[in-house]
């Protein structure tokens, strides 16, 4: 771990170079060769793509946003409250948007005295920081990147936590790695810390299809962007623009998928480690699933994780979740 101090602003680098470098080299030597190819969606987040993905949460099409900022708006005071936090943790802080809400609402609540942003983007989240700490001069700023797949334990234990994982992000997660996610964090926290996380839910499907294939195609090239990664940092030479971008809804699982599909057959050299990858035509890369919930579905899950709720509020449309508990003790 390197600690990084700039100013009044502390930053603990957990994802350096060599880890940064070590974890893609596994995970595209893995998800290149299973059925189907697969990419985890942690690489669309260079700082490229941290950049489109603001973006597209600011497009027409993509609701997730608009709903949870709402939610936020009207019940940040509540959730204070609840919480009693001293300490606001957020995971895939990003540019940390909606953190203001939170944190407003924590300032007047009288007990706001840090906060700890946590991502896997080093230079977006040092610039979302230092933007806070102008803004919040009182505030002890202490940022942290790292994997929550990796690092949820390096997060410090400072005061009495709020740990906020918004942005219906917990849908990347499959069930079983949900599952481990609940599990480790519940491990990270102690008494008197809270959880409070956004969950998209189930809706028209044309609607969530639409979120996630924009009219604009900032989604499509936040998607293809990937690739443009694994060039650069594995000298591969994947050719962005023979891949079609696709967004499908998968309904036995309730989850959207983002894929890259072969427009033709092609074959993809990843240098760095002398690996060629053959791709029929029409072929899919599966870049990304985003699982939609039901309220008493999340509320199961957390259940079975050891997670008592304390409060839960929903969009009137039913679009979107949030959701306080704390860890059984």
């Amino acid at each position: 771990m390197r600690a990084v101090s700039d100013e009044d602003l502390r930053v603990d680098v957990h994802l350096g170079p060599e880890d940064f470098r070590a974890a893609l080299e596994a995970d595209v030597r893995s998800g290149l060769a299973s059925t189907p190819k697969s990419i985890p969606p942690v690489w669309f987040y260079d700082e490229v793509g941290s950049a489109l993905f603001e973006d597209i949460t600011s497009l027409a099409e993509y609701y997730p946003t608009r709903a949870e900022r709402a939610l936020l708006e009207e019940h940040a005071p509540a959730i204070a409250t609840i919480a009693r936090a001293d300490t606001l943790v957020e995971l895939g802080a990003g540019a940390c948007a909606k953190t203001r809400v939170l944190l407003d609402a924590m300032v007047g609540a009288g007990e706001l005295e840090r906060y700890l942003p946590f991502d896997v983007s080093d230079e977006f989240l040092r610039e979302a920081a230092g933007e806070l700490r102008a803004d919040y001069p009182g505030i002890d700023i202490h940022a942290v990147v790292g994997d929550f797949h990796r690092h949820l334990d390096r997060i410090p234990r400072k005061g009495r936590r709020l740990i906020a994982f918004l942005g219906g992000t917990i849908g990347n997660f499959t069930p079983e790695e949900r599952r481990r996610f609940y599990f480790d964090l519940n491990t990270t926290m102690d008494p008197g810390d809270h959880l409070l996380l956004g969950t998209d839910l189930v809706k028209d499907t044309a609607r969530i299809v639409a979120a996630y294939d924009d009219a604009a195609g900032v989604t499509a090239a936040f998607n293809r962007n990937v690739l443009t990664v694994l060039n650069r940092e594995l000298d591969a030479d994947f050719d962005p623009a023979a891949f079609d971008h696709v967004a499908t809804w998968n309904a036995e699982e309730a989850w959207i998928e983002m894929r890259l599909r072969a427009r033709s057959p092609q074959r993809v050299h990843v240098r760095a480690l002398d690996l060629a990858v053959e791709f029929d035509g029409g072929e899919d890369l599966l870049t990304e699933i985003s699982a939609k919930f039901t309220a008493d579905g999340l509320s199961a899950e957390l259940e079975a994780a050891d997670f008592v709720l304390d409060g839960v509020w929903g969009a009137g449309d039913g679009e979107f979740l949030l959701t306080v508990a704390h860890p059984y003790c």
